[in-house]
């Protein structure tokens, strides 16, 4: 890993606050072919998983985005775009806007226009992040199919204070470059195809149910 990195990752430590969430939120990253895993991730997932779910894909920034309309037929949960200042609710899925950037406070969603990081967008670190930082061993992440290296920072930060750690199978990723990266930091805790990724989350929600 290079020094920038180490160094923005001592920043994130720094930062990591106490849990505010009362419940799991699963932060799950994709590009480049993300539509086909998100559907495949949704798809199997009973509507009462006791978690919230928080889908960042990297869009095109000009126009609407229909992610969250063609998300809505593959589940039974309630799939919103996010909107600035909107509370995170149990058993629901929320949707990046495009051109945005999006963090976790307390548990209330916070859109700001995306910016570079080294040259490039990660909108997913940015919201991993700030999941770690809000949620604690709460907080889940999931990184699925995408030709940069988005989420394996955000991936980081969150093995840092004890959650739960996803990327897909690179044989069952269409770009395949994402997961593989989030992988090589060692800090991945499940590397399953997108179907068995929702039944290890489902079977995590039914434990969290019966403590």
């Amino acid at each position: 890993m290079t020094s920038k990195y180490m160094s923005e990752l001592s920043k994130i430590e720094m930062q990591i606050a106490s849990s505010t969430s009362k419940f799991s939120i699963v932060g799950i990253v994709a590009s480049a072919g993300g539509l086909e895993a998100f559907t495949q991730l949704l798809g199997p997932l009973p509507i009462n998983t006791g978690m919230a779910f928080v889908l960042i894909q990297h869009m095109l920034p000009n126009g609407e985005s229909s992610l969250a309309k063609i998300l809505a037929r593959v589940t039974k949960m309630l799939v919103s775009q996010v909107q600035n200042g909107m509370l995170v609710e149990l058993n629901r899925v929320y949707v990046i806007p495009p051109n945005t950037q999006m963090r976790l406070s307390k548990g209330v969603f916070e859109l700001s226009p995306r910016k570079k990081v080294f040259g490039m967008y990660m909108p997913g670190d940015a919201f991993l992040t700030s999941l770690a930082a809000d949620c604690g061993n709460r907080a889940i992440a999931v990184v699925l199919s995408g030709s940069n290296k988005d989420g394996t920072l955000g991936l980081t930060a969150i093995k840092a204070v004890g959650g739960v750690r996803f990327a897909q199978d690179k044989d069952t990723a269409t770009f395949d470059r994402m997961p593989l990266s989030a992988i090589a930091t060692g800090h991945v805790d499940f590397v399953l195809p997108s179907e068995q990724i929702a039944i290890e989350l489902a079977a995590i929600g039914r434990k969290a149910e019966n403590k």
